[in-house]
């Protein structure tokens, strides 16, 4: 009965086109959300004792400690629905009443084309004027669900198919499975970390490199010593814009001076909604001299004033029938 219960969750989710799953505890039970277009929508309640099982056969599925719910955790699974692949991405927390626990949903093979991508047609030949480059730093930056992570494989798809370059990633933990790609998973039991990782990658010979997220110092210094070994390297970061994104990776230890050598493009996402209801991203992207003034301004001290300086460029570019879905 578990089982059927989970498996019936899932593809209620799917149905829904929902991002995420929220098993969130209260006094009374468990609340079910669903995440879609940055908007949780409830979907009822299940008692406790159904939810506590319902969660260890995630955590089973996901190679995860069922006995352990004092720590965090987090795995995945892989499962065809609907004659579908899909990939489930498993987080737990621990909270003042019970185990909480969201599980985000991706489409294997999932590709979005840069062109329905980008509303703006400038952005997609912004995306493939700078992957052709040799070597570098490619930072994609905005708040949590804005799109990172189909924007980073539309990215690599573009180069696999169209460029014809060799793309490993190193993900902690693979998002999405993706046929054209060589996915390397962080594995710290078995010895695979970030950085040794990193060097079985480079002793692959990859053009172009993939890290799923810079969440730390470790990560953030392998990205950077990754761009200055004469790869392009593509990763995700958490930032506000790509002013705060200079800012972040200087939080995490990388030198103003290092950034000015090896970032090559910045890029900062929003989604937007029109009023059909359909989701769409806006970027602002920059690249080239303008990078070099941002980190010149950041040297002297110029933080304000280079912020409105370079005030996104989203908000002149959306349409008036757009909203930005994270000001809403």
């Amino acid at each position: 009965m578990i089982e059927h219960k989970c498996f019936q969750l899932l593809e209620k989710a799917i149905q829904f086109e929902a991002a995420d799953i929220h098993l969130v505890p209260t006094r009374e039970g468990y609340s079910i959300a669903f995440k879609k277009d940055a908007k949780l929508h409830r979907s009822g309640t299940i008692p406790p004792q159904v939810a506590v099982r319902m969660i260890s056969f995630y955590k089973f599925l996901s190679s995860l400690d069922i006995s352990d719910r004092r720590k965090p955790q987090s795995g995945s699974f892989h499962k065809q629905i609907q004659g579908e692949n899909y990939s489930f991405r498993v987080s737990t927390i621990p909270s003042i009443y019970l185990e909480s626990v969201v599980i985000r949903l991706q489409k294997h093979d999932k590709i979005v084309p840069l062109d329905e991508l980008c509303i703006e047609p400038k952005w997609a030949d912004q995306f493939r004027q700078v992957v052709t480059k040799q070597q570098g730093l490619i930072l994609l930056t905005g708040p949590t669900g804005c799109g990172k992570t189909t924007t980073i494989y539309s990215l690599t798809a573009h180069c696999v198919n169209e460029l014809h370059r060799h793309v490993i990633t190193l993900e902690d933990p693979v998002e999405n499975n993706h046929a054209h790609l060589l996915q390397v998973q962080v594995n710290e039991r078995s010895g695979i970390t970030y950085a040794s990782g990193l060097k079985a990658i480079l002793r692959h010979s990859p053009d172009i490199i993939m890290i799923g997220e810079i969440r730390d110092r470790e990560t953030a210094k392998i990205a950077v010593e990754a761009s200055l070994t004469g790869h392009l390297v593509l990763t995700t970061v958490h930032a506000k814009d790509p002013i705060g994104c200079f800012y972040r990776m200087m939080d995490f230890g990388i030198s103003l001076e290092e950034l000015r050598q090896t970032i090559i493009c910045i890029s900062s996402q929003r989604l937007t909604r029109d009023v059909s209801g359909k989701t769409s991203a806006t970027f602002e992207i920059i690249q080239g001299a303008m990078i070099d003034r941002i980190a010149g301004a950041m040297a002297s001290g110029e933080r304000i004033s280079m912020v409105h300086e370079f005030k996104t460029e989203m908000v002149s570019n959306k349409s008036a029938n757009q909203k930005l879905i994270h000001d809403e």
